[in-house]
């Protein structure tokens, strides 16, 4: 076993020469010393390197619209267009459908007509955030903490990063 190993090695490095001649006059036009291994290595990285090329081609060009699975910016802008084009109509047919029922109420009587009014049935179908924009206690306190040390100039805050050496 360790034999073959060693012939398989040995066959590896070992130095041949390829020619190619004029085949009219048998002329050498040019040649080269190679053992198996700088052929091997060299295959292997133009094999790498067309890899590599196709995969940036693929990538960073229009071709990758033809591969299944991709799609075309253009179709992507229409996309997001039509998304917030049809969000704004579902809002707009919603504000419609209040006041249509508003109206539908009037005729019917069972809403005064004094109280009837399209913004007040608008403002209903508007949807309101439900944020606490209060302040908490400890907000409270270090705003109250800053306030101070800039009423108070005279005095400079020592930094934590910095040591006094003598």
């Amino acid at each position: 076993m360790a034999k073959k190993k060693h012939d398989f090695r040995k066959k590896l490095f070992n130095k041949n020469r390829l020619v190619i001649l004029n085949e009219n006059t048998f002329e050498e036009i040019f040649s080269f010393k190679l053992n198996l291994m700088n052929v091997f290595v060299v295959f292997s990285l133009g094999g790498i390197f067309l890899i590599l090329i196709t995969t940036f081609i693929i990538a960073f060009t229009p071709l990758r619209e033809f591969i299944p699975g991709y799609s075309s910016s253009e179709l992507k802008k229409n996309a997001t267009k039509l998304a917030i084009k049809s969000d704004s109509l579902e809002t707009a047919l919603k504000k419609n459908e209040a006041y249509i029922h508003g109206i539908q109420k009037v005729l019917r009587g069972e809403l005064d007509y004094a109280k009837f009014n399209k913004d007040s049935i608008l403002a209903d179908t508007e949807e309101h955030s439900d944020l606490k924009m209060n302040a908490s206690e400890e907000e409270i306190k270090l705003r109250e903490e800053v306030g101070k040390m800039e009423k108070e100039p005279g005095e400079k805050v020592p930094s934590k990063n910095k040591t006094n050496k003598k």
